[in-house]
């Protein structure tokens, strides 16, 4: 009389399809972070050290005056 239940495949053939996918999401995801880091590392930017030197130079090379004073000759 009481009969029990059939259990139904297609809702945990559905969880599993969406765990899979989820994982190959998550793994392109760290994949992908991981690789923009080492990329980041080996291609790092100067350093601001090395920025603040490379400025220093160039303003040693040509005097705050330069500008104005070309400016000033060319007017003439």
């Amino acid at each position: 009389m009481n009969d029990p239940r059939k259990k139904n495949p297609t809702l945990g053939v559905a969880i599993f399809i969406v765990v899979a996918v989820l994982l190959v999401i998550g793994t392109l995801l760290f994949n992908a972070i991981r690789g923009k880091r080492e990329y980041d590392e080996t291609n790092e930017a100067p350093s601001t050290a090395a920025a603040s030197a490379a400025s220093a130079a160039t303003a040693l090379a040509a005097p705050a005056s330069a500008p104005a004073a070309a400016a000033s000759a060319a007017s003439q």
